[in-house]
């Protein structure tokens, strides 16, 4: 990303900072994609400022929901078209997230409050690859760093924090800009995209709408995490993937609870009609 920067337009509310004034000319810019809204947000401006990053990448755990890996794509020959670089997805090697949870008859890590399977299949692929990344390597024999993007919105500010080291700066162009959920919402809709939760279709941290609506139109989907949930006989300090309550129970309960509706009798007829 050369010398450009993403405050060389001020068409947002709030003053905009360098996304990489802690850098030296010159070093590469990598946008870490989540494959939701607002990582999506972030490149579409950056797209519509003639700001390109050099490397785009996403982490597939392998339990994305199908929307979301439909979205990946599409979304990355979008930015084919608009001058940016397509999306890079890297993976951990050896089993899935899912795949684990099967193998250690357990539930996702932020079942029980930690978030290790984003460090293990999120950030450390990704710094993986950046190991072998001729831009990053040529930046690190440099003494230079390499600026990574990533996109938590304004309403997220508490979960910035400086992970800069001597081989990495970490910005947060969202919040700098004062772009809440709202506003990446409308940008994406804008350019024609409407992306679900970007998350594993297992993972504890999906709210119970989002629960019901997954058994409803993704019930394949549904039925896997269902299978993780019953098997994960070592999660012995939580009741199932909603921590203090099981997936499957929650469900189950929806459906007896439309079912009253089905045995309602019909009423008795008023005379009005023939």
């Amino acid at each position: 990303m050369t010398n450009q920067t993403l405050s060389a337009e001020k068409s947002t509310d709030q003053p905009i900072r360098e996304v990489d004034s802690s850098a030296t000319p010159c070093s590469p810019v990598v946008v870490s994609f989540g494959g939701g809204t607002n990582s999506a947000a972030m490149l579409i401006e950056m797209a519509r400022r003639e700001v390109i990053p050099d490397l785009i990448l996403f982490a597939d755990t392998g339990g994305e929901l199908p929307a979301t890996y439909q979205f990946v794509n599409d979304f990355s020959e979008w930015l084919g078209r608009e001058g940016m670089p397509g999306i890079v997805t890297v993976s951990k090697d050896g089993p899935t997230l899912e795949e684990d949870c099967h193998n250690r008859q357990t539930l996702p890590s932020v079942a029980f409050g930690f978030k290790s399977c984003s460090d293990h299949y999120k950030l450390r692929p990704q710094n993986k690859y950046l190991k072998t990344w001729q831009p990053a390597i040529d930046a690190w024999s440099a003494a230079k760093q390499v600026v990574k993007l990533i996109g938590y919105d304004a309403g997220e500010a508490h979960r910035v924090k400086d992970y800069s080291d001597k081989k990495y700066i970490t910005e947060y162009p969202l919040v700098r800009w004062g772009w809440n959920r709202k506003k990446c919402a409308e940008v994406v809709a804008s350019a024609g995209f409407s992306p679900t939760k970007s998350a594993c279709y297992f993972c504890p941290n999906h709210k119970k709408g989002e629960v019901l609506r997954m058994a409803r139109e993704n019930p394949s989907k549904f039925a896997k995490a269902i299978e993780i949930e019953r098997g994960a006989v070592a999660a012995k300090t939580v009741s199932g993937l909603g921590r203090s309550w099981k997936w499957e129970d929650l469900v189950n309960a929806d459906k007896m609870q439309m079912k009253l509706f089905d045995d309602v009798p019909d009423p008795m007829p008023c005379g009005c009609f023939d």
